[in-house]
């Protein structure tokens, strides 16, 4: 496609959004800088290459450039955006700068938050803040912000209602974000009417992503993806109809068909001829199945979360409150949305990534695999400008390939983790892809941010 073409259709908004000459999105990292140490935040993870330092005005400044393109701003990654001394002259600056129907928002876990620094920020020009609130009852909540009380976000949400009260015309709209786990996803609809109550228009639920070994149990998805549970369940009832159980399936039954093939159980031979069946009619339709890990799947935890969702959407609903949950089974048909949306993301250093997923290096765990996540920078603009990277060959085409979502299902691969993924530089999956987002549980609609 010529340049013509591409300014053409870009002006015409038919481009697709990872393809235009501008980011539509910026996640700015204002500062690394945290008051609390909750045990699931990405910093505590070993292998974490998160130090603790504060964007500067010269590296903002060079990202002003980028700001009349943009449909929103983000200012917030690993860290309290409170903590940075400028915020409130990062947000006046973008407002100025950017389209009059563009927001700008971040997330925050409250504790900073008072009547005045409220009524600055409105008066800045925020539109859009979210607050960490993990459950209404305090010993819950306490033990997953650990150093932070219920109490204190019960004042955050009355100083940023007061002050969008006294500020005619502001656009602020309050949101809370719920990180769901296995101890908390009950309490989900009591902490919608909890927010509901004082004053909360949006609501965003995200799996837990585990960091540590210990944390595992805590994870409340499996790595199935749904066409691979469906099909589990398909033959899993096509054997219960004939009397057998898919839970008898033996994997090494050829060693015992070597050794001693009069011990076998005939059910367990039936099983496992049935489960090679199932196996080739994964291949032919090019589903991922690791029938090992399907047999641990909690079917009955699974149903328990599909009704606490429902419970909540439907209390979205009567409540009028934008509700955001992330997928109770990995979606097989895979989309990102910070590369579809044409996001770009800048570190406090001036690095400029493509997704959040890619953004820090740390070691998380997919089930029993203990992964180590390495980051992909692009550039750093005090070298050279934003618009520039974001248009250079190598980060283009990182864009334009992820849009064809031709990645294997890594978490749901029967060989995984292997060699190729575990490398300690990735440089490419068994598809022969050079990004590494086939273990990436983003796309699989799992996690949620402010977006």
């Amino acid at each position: 496609m010529n340049v013509n073409n591409c300014q053409f259709l870009e002006a015409a908004g038919e481009m697709e959004p990872a393809l235009r000459q501008t980011p539509s999105k910026l996640y700015v990292e204002t500062t690394t800088h945290c008051n609390l140490r909750c045990p699931m935040c990405v910093k505590q993870a070993r292998d974490s290459r998160v130090i603790d330092n504060d964007m500067t005005p010269e590296i903002y400044s060079a990202l002003v450039p980028a700001f009349p393109y943009l449909e929103s701003l983000v200012l917030n990654g690993i860290g309290e955006p409170l903590m940075h001394p400028h915020l409130l002259d990062f947000v006046r600056q973008a407002r100025e700068a950017m389209p009059d129907e563009a927001w700008i928002g971040f997330q925050s876990n409250g504790l900073l938050l008072d009547g005045p620094t409220a009524d600055a920020l409105v008066s800045a020009g925020l539109d859009r803040i979210c607050l960490s609130v993990d459950g209404v009852r305090p010993e819950t909540f306490s033990k997953v912000r650990e150093g932070e009380e219920l109490s204190d976000m019960d004042r955050a949400f009355r100083v940023l209602g007061e002050a969008r009260w006294r500020h005619a015309g502001a656009r602020l709209r309050i949101g809370a974000e719920f990180v769901a786990m296995r101890e908390n996803f009950r309490q989900l609809p009591d902490t919608l009417r909890w927010v509901a109550a004082r004053g909360a228009d949006l609501f965003i639920v995200t799996h837990a992503l585990p960091y540590d070994a210990a944390q595992t149990g805590q994870a409340l998805f499996h790595n199935a993806t749904d066409a691979a549970v469906e099909l589990f369940e398909t033959w899993e009832k096509t054997m219960a109809e004939q009397g057998l159980d898919i839970r008898l399936y033996d994997y090494m039954v050829w060693e015992k068909e070597r050794i001693a093939p009069d011990t076998i159980d005939p059910r367990i031979r039936k099983v496992n001829n049935l489960v090679t069946k199932m196996r080739a009619e994964a291949r032919q339709k090019d589903i991922f199945m690791d029938v090992l890990r399907l047999l641990k799947r909690d079917a009955v935890l699974a149903a328990e979360i599909q009704e606490v969702f429902e419970e909540t959407r439907e209390l979205a609903e009567g409540m009028g409150i934008e509700l955001r949950l992330p997928a109770v089974v990995p979606r097989v048909e895979r989309k990102c949305d910070f590369i579809t949306g044409g996001s770009a993301f800048v570190s406090w250093d001036g690095d400029v990534h493509p997704c959040y997923f890619l953004w820090h290096q740390y070691r998380c765990h997919i089930n029993d695999w203990d992964k180590l996540v390495k980051p992909k920078a692009f550039g750093n603009v005090l070298r050279k400008p934003l618009l520039d990277i974001w248009n250079d060959e190598a980060f283009h085409g990182f864009r334009a390939n992820v849009l064809n979502f031709d990645y294997p299902f890594c978490s749901n691969c029967g060989v995984a983790p292997c060699d190729l993924v575990q490398a300690e530089d990735f440089a490419q999956d068994c598809f022969a892809s050079e990004e590494p987002c086939g273990a990436c549980p983003w796309g699989l609609g799992l996690l949620q941010c402010l977006q």
